[in-house]
């Protein structure tokens, strides 16, 4: 069903863009905080590296609609892809923390373009009908970095060095040229009506608030699985089904949600991801002895919902406007969506460190349950 979408125009250099930038992102996601570490920094300052590499992502993602206005979306791409890749390399010069952290914003800055205007293109590129599916696709690229370079770099770095991972850092470089040529296909796009109408953010407060909490989850499973499970082979086992369950439903979740709509989707996503996270509080009740069947089944079943809810989400965000504020959208979905998975790190941690991980899952799966009254509300779609 995914053939058409390949062949619509602007789709290949938008995926190759995408598959580099999200190449860069996921190599040193894990990585950058180690070479601090190297550097003498402790636990703490590991912990700002990706602290300051998501304020930095997030603030941008505010202010990428503008520049798109002013500078127009080659420029911008381009700019993104080489603030992306271009400090990857430039770690090798320093494992000091100050110049890590610098290099980290610099990072986020281009992370920031590329996630607002990736998920703005595709909206935009692709005919209604058929933008679930599109997204679906944009969604299994950028998960394929994830699946396979979260868990391997930091393994990379340690058996063959970091300069490796730094190399695969750098690879938003090599998608620059992607960024350009896809630009000349949005601009033989036809132009937008320019209506005077200011972007309906109301509209997109639900989405991003259904996207925010189950992100949360995502976010708190990402960072402390590691540390709630008695046993590294169940913390990789685990990361990966969630990943991998992450994956697919994301792209499947397209197909379905072209045919039948979104809404319909999105409560039983919920309510699973509020079980999936009962289980894994469940498997995590005894520190000492995780229950491998029970944490294994709440990861996949998260992540199920985890990808399923992007999907159908920045759908409902995307229908709640015209096209002219496709770039406003997209920055309204990426912001819910970093927001949730730094939420899920700090918090969790707190109300861990307060009391124990079991109760911080049930708390988690108590967040997303309170979002079901927003998820059986049907949004009303923008006037075309």
């Amino acid at each position: 069903m995914s053939t058409s979408v390949w062949r619509v125009p602007g789709m290949r250099p938008l995926l190759s863009m995408s598959f580099l930038g999200f190449c860069g992102y996921a190599a040193l996601l894990p990585v950058a905080p180690l070479w601090a570490v190297r550097g003498g920094a402790d636990e703490a300052g590991a912990g700002l590296v990706n602290g300051v590499f998501m304020l930095f992502t997030v603030l941008t993602q505010l202010l990428v609609p503008t520049a798109l206005r002013r500078f127009g979306w080659g420029p911008v791409m381009a700019a993104g892809m080489l603030l992306l890749g271009v400090p990857s390399l430039l770690h090798l010069l320093s494992n000091d923390l100050w110049p890590t952290l610098a290099l980290s914003a610099v990072r986020g800055m281009g992370f920031g373009v590329l996630t607002v205007t990736g998920s703005a293109v595709v909206a935009d590129l692709v005919p209604t009908s058929q933008r679930g599916r599109a997204i679906g696709v944009y969604g299994l690229a950028i998960a394929s970095t994830q699946v396979g370079l979260l868990p391997a770099a930091p393994w990379v770095a340690e058996a063959f060095g970091f300069w490796v991972v730094f190399g695969l850092g750098a690879l938003p470089v090599v998608g620059a040229p992607a960024a350009l040529t896809l630009a000349r296909h949005l601009h033989s796009q036809p132009a937008a009506e320019d209506t005077g109408e200011r972007a309906p953010y109301l509209r997109m407060v639900r989405p991003m608030l259904l996207l925010l909490a189950v992100t949360l989850a995502g976010g708190a499973l990402i960072t402390f699985t590691a540390q709630m499970s008695s046993s590294s082979a169940l913390t990789v086992g685990g990361l990966l089904l969630f990943s991998l369950t992450a994956a697919v439903s994301r792209w499947r979740m397209g197909a379905l949600a072209d045919r039948a709509g979104p809404q319909r989707f999105v409560w039983p996503l919920v309510v699973l991801s509020a079980v999936g996270m009962v289980l894994i509080a469940w498997s995590v009740r005894d520190p000492a002895v995780t229950a491998a069947a029970a944490l294994l089944g709440g990861m996949a079943i998260v992540g199920v919902s985890y990808g399923g809810l992007q999907n159908l989400t920045m759908l409902i965000t995307f229908a709640a406007v015209t096209r002219r504020h496709f770039s406003q959208a997209s920055a309204v979905w990426n912001i819910g969506f970093d927001t949730g998975t730094g939420l899920g790190s700090v918090l969790v941690g707190l109300v861990a460190a307060g009391t124990s991980f079991s109760t911080a899952m049930m708390v988690v799966a108590g967040t997303s349950l309170a979002t079901l009254p927003l998820a059986v509300v049907r949004s009303r779609p923008a006037r075309r």
